[in-house]
């Protein structure tokens, strides 16, 4: 049986959602003994021996570059995205912390006009604004003051969505003259070295089991990034945008099954509004790529 394009996608996406939900699991059950910043050294480390045999085919392909600043700068981003990231997976439920994740496609909007000069119209800022709106509704600002709706995990969140969405931003900027194999390595071992003098902070023997399952964790966030690039490259792009939100999907049964947490009603309708405004967001540019690659006129966004 022949799979269509976008069939070997979408299995690819799914595996990249099941993997995600996998791996923030286990940085849940985690959290109590390992800070984020030591769990963030271990996935990234785990990443690094992952990445060593392809790696050692061809040292100076793997490592070629003319701008090592910006893949600094990325890595630097990248790290602190995840400590951010994985403190929030830590102390919010797993659906909360999935859909306030969301929003990086949102960011990506701002960061397209000020970053890449990328002309954007009323559609994608409307869009945009909708889907912070949703945040907000998921926050549920009023009900008892600022303290009692946003603290230091949702902020984090919201910071580690912003950080993720500048990382795509440059990632943008560099694809132009580097393969994504480069960049996956620039992020891996730069990424390794920015993790340590964090993780010296809040040092840790890990017990062996403990060990094997922080191991667990690096390897498959790193089959999550890789099933992820697959799905995107072998299906269409607006076709395998939606297939990623399964993951809030998993986050829920996840955090159900496992850790009894039961969705409030304002995270699951901010979430749908967060979701919807980010999928329109998502077909808007797959149109206008559409435009630009067959050559029409109409390159600028319009209501």
């Amino acid at each position: 049986m022949t799979l269509t394009p976008n069939l070997r996608g979408a299995l690819w996406m799914l595996a990249s959602a099941v993997g995600f939900t996998a791996m923030t699991t286990l940085i849940k059950f985690l959290g109590p003994g390992y800070p984020a910043a030591l769990q963030t050294f271990y996935r990234q480390l785990a990443g690094v021996i992952v990445l060593l045999p392809l790696m050692a085919r061809d040292w100076r392909a793997a490592f070629r570059t003319t701008r090592p600043g910006i893949l600094i700068f990325r890595s630097s981003a990248g790290v602190l995205a995840l400590i951010m990231g994985f403190y929030a997976y830590q102390k919010l439920p797993l659906a909360d912390a999935n859909a306030l994740s969301f929003t990086r496609t949102l960011w990506l909007v701002p960061l397209a006009a000020f970053v890449l000069r990328e002309p954007i119209g009323p559609l994608r800022i409307g869009a945009a604004l909708v889907g912070f709106l949703g945040v907000l509704i998921m926050l549920r600002p009023g009900s008892g003051g600022a303290a009692a709706w946003i603290g230091w995990p949702q902020a984090c969140a919201l910071i580690s969505a912003f950080l993720f969405a500048l990382t795509i931003t440059g990632m943008k900027v560099m694809t132009r003259d580097h393969s994504p194999f480069v960049l996956l390595v620039y992020a891996a071992v730069l990424g390794l070295v920015f993790a340590i003098p964090p993780a010296l902070f809040v040092w840790k023997r890990p017990t062996w089991p403990d060990l094997g399952l922080l191991a667990a964790m690096g390897v498959i966030g790193t089959f999550t990034q890789g099933a992820y690039i697959k799905g995107m490259e072998a299906g269409e792009a607006a076709v395998m945008a939606p297939i990623d939100y399964t993951r809030l999907v998993f986050a829920v049964g996840a955090g159900l099954l496992l850790f009894h947490e039961v969705p409030k009603p304002a995270v699951i309708f901010g979430a749908a509004i967060v979701v919807a405004s980010t999928l329109f967001i998502s077909w808007r540019e797959h149109q206008l790529s559409k435009r630009s690659a067959s050559g029409g006129a109409l390159l600028r966004d319009k209501p």
